[in-house]
């Protein structure tokens, strides 16, 4: 598991060498720049490409983003942070589904300011964690939504999905 754990925060590192020209320039490498902020957005190639890379050392195939799911997952994120609590997670697959996504596949949290944060904390946990490493999944989606007012300040949405009928 440490070897597992190594070998995704060097892909993490390479990834951050990708963007070392923007960070050299005085900018935070998207991973860490804090999502607390009503004009943040989530990098949501960079958040596919760090799933990605885990779900390669895992022996999984890499993701693709899909614009729907993406909206979805924005349409769901703004809703959580609107309502100040996060979802049901069976009810968001439920309209996935309904949207012609095949065994569609979600983490809905709170609280987590940076990509980094988000990804690490779903790792930890085996519920999460479930979702990143899905062998069906082939199609990803990934949003935040910012709330001032909340204990938890941002709501995160992560979709996968096989595929779509």
């Amino acid at each position: 598991m440490k070897r597992l754990i190594l070998i995704s925060f060097a892909a993490l590192a390479l990834s951050a060498c990708q963007n070392e020209q923007r960070s050299q320039s005085g900018r935070t490498p998207s991973f860490y720049v804090s999502l607390a902020d009503a004009q943040a957005q989530v990098d949501a190639a960079m958040a596919r490409d760090m799933i990605g890379a885990y779900r390669g050392n895992n022996g999984l195939r890499p993701l693709t983003l899909d614009p729907d799911l993406q909206a979805a997952a924005q349409a769901e994120a703004d809703a959580m942070a609107i309502a100040d609590r996060p979802s049901s997670a069976e009810a968001f697959k439920g309209r996935l589904a309904a949207m012609g996504y095949v065994a569609p596949a979600v983490n809905l949290s709170a609280g987590y300011h940076t990509l980094a944060e988000a990804f690490s904390g779903w790792r930890e946990s085996p519920q999460h964690n479930r979702v990143l490493l899905d062998s069906r999944a082939a199609r990803i989606g990934i949003a935040t939504a910012y709330a001032p007012n909340s204990k938890y300040k941002v709501y995160w949405v992560l979709a996968v999905a096989t595929d779509r009928r």
